[in-house]
């Protein structure tokens, strides 16, 4: 029975061979007249990440950060969402090289590398220097230049600047959030969005309501936001988009507490340095109001232009008592009282040829922009003797909201600004880019004073701002 076992092994290796040969026949067979076809289609949605590819401020074309030979730093809507940031300060503070100071209690007060930023703040690429507290409810993300960027932008400090893009139509959503904290704070958001291609339109509304108290007496905050904008399609390479924005911020003016002896004077954290009825004449009530609009055209793949927009209307009722010297020796604060008033409006205008092109072998995208702009700042300050106080134990004066001295400050300030730039981003090789640029700008200023005896002035600046860096992309 032994030789059973081998034959019986031998002939199912023979049927497993002819099973396949078949196999191999009915698919060379299949082959040959033809499979249906298959397609396959879908998306692929890249996770929310804290580390943005791309950024617009540094060239004002999207561009990979490894190729700007300048430092960006980008803060994304999932890290402003994931912190809840509602400010400024709160943004910045996770921005390295970024100080924040104390304002006067009426602005964000920026410093980027040492060098103050109070007139390098953009919005869109578009120069908003009001003195104000930003929101960010209609904010998409936040983009810091390193390092002057007066190629781009014009007159500014040499720490950089801040730009805050906005929100856009183009997408559906609806959300509404709430926000609660220490010391009674409450906050609420909305973002309402539809975007109805058929018909080539879409809109886009974002808004805040905030109220809170402080763990500083007498300090408040309230504070409404709200921004509308609307996406038109004009046609299959043009659209227009149009856009509001409003803002009321009302707050306690809080200088803090004063020093004694070259250190903080050593009272609770709490203690207010001011007038007793603060919430009346210690406030700092600032109303902005937007509006522009963005218009682009494609002429081609290889050509494209962008107009944008933006007038402003600011205005800054500011009240504040503060202690304007200390006498150490008798361990008592001089208080003084202050009204300003600030009224601003201005416009900026600017238009932007994108071209790409291949020249000498090597790729090239090239932006040409003009812009132009004005802006009529008036502004009045006075004050008076508002008493004095313990050092250590203030007890606070009630204070007449307006003070009576004539002003020590009242004049129309008016600045004009017109401006041409070119650069270029050219891929050199696999390896390497180059940026290039310069810009020429015309900057006149006129000082219109209003008080007797203060003469008026004016003068023009003509510049030329260069920028040339070279990128090695595999480092």
């Amino acid at each position: 029975m032994a030789f059973k076992e081998p034959r019986l092994a031998l002939l199912v290796a023979l049927a497993v061979q002819q099973l396949s040969s078949a196999a191999f026949a009915q698919s060379a067979t299949q082959a040959e007249t033809g499979l249906p076809e298959v397609k396959v289609s879908g998306t692929r949605e890249l996770a929310p990440t804290y580390n943005a590819p791309t950024a617009i401020t540094a060239t004002k074309i999207e561009a990979p950060l490894r190729d700007i030979p300048q430092t960006v730093n980008v803060v994304p809507q999932q890290l402003l969402r994931d912190q809840r940031a509602t400010s400024m300060q709160d943004v910045l503070k996770s921005v390295p090289g970024i100080g924040m100071s104390h304002g006067d209690g009426q602005r964000d007060e920026v410093t980027i590398r040492g060098f103050n930023a109070i007139g390098d703040q953009f919005i869109d690429g578009v120069r908003d220097d009001a003195m104000y507290f930003r929101d960010l409810s209609n904010i998409e993300q936040v983009e810091v230049i390193k390092g002057p960027a007066s190629v781009l932008y014009g007159r500014g400090s040499s720490g950089g600047l801040i730009n805050r893009i906005t929100k856009k139509p183009g997408i559906d959503k609806s959300e509404v959030t709430a926000q609660v904290g220490s010391w009674n704070q409450r906050r609420g958001e909305i973002d309402l969005a539809r975007n109805f291609s058929e018909n080539g339109v879409a809109f886009r509304v974002t808004g805040a309501i905030e109220r809170a108290d402080s763990y500083r007496d007498k300090q408040f905050l309230n504070r409404e936001a709200l921004a509308p904008s609307l996406l038109l399609k004009l046609g299959s390479d043009t659209n227009l988009l149009l856009q509001a924005e409003y803002l009321s911020d009302r707050r306690v003016t809080d200088f803090g507490v004063p020093a004694y002896r070259g250190k903080p004077v050593d009272v609770p954290t709490s203690t207010y340095y001011g007038a007793a009825n603060a919430a009346e004449v210690d406030t700092s009530e600032a109303r902005m109001t937007a509006v522009g609009f963005t218009l682009n055209h494609r002429f081609s793949n290889q050509l494209s232009v962008r107009n944008a927009f933006r007038h402003y209307d600011y205005k800054l009722n500011r009240n504040d008592t503060f202690v304007n010297s200390v006498n150490e020796a008798a361990r008592s604060a001089t208080l003084l009282h202050n009204n300003t008033r600030r009224e601003e409006d201005g416009y900026f205008n600017q238009t932007e040829l994108t071209q790409k092109a291949e020249l000498a072998g090597m790729e090239h995208q090239i932006l040409y922009g003009i812009e132009i702009g004005r802006q009529d700042k008036d502004q009045f300050r006075r004050r008076a003797n508002a008493g004095t106080v313990s050092l250590f134990n203030p007890v606070l004066p009630v204070v007449a909201l307006n003070a009576t001295a004539a002003p020590f400050v009242d004049n129309l300030g008016i600045m004009k600004t017109s401006s041409a730039y070119v650069q270029d981003l050219v891929t050199l090789s696999d390896r390497w880019k180059a940026l290039a640029g310069v810009r020429y700008d015309r900057f006149e200023q006129e000082t219109k004073e209003r008080r007797a005896g203060q003469r008026n002035l004016s003068r023009s600046d003509k510049e030329w701002s260069p920028r040339i860096g070279l990128v090695d992309c595999n480092n």
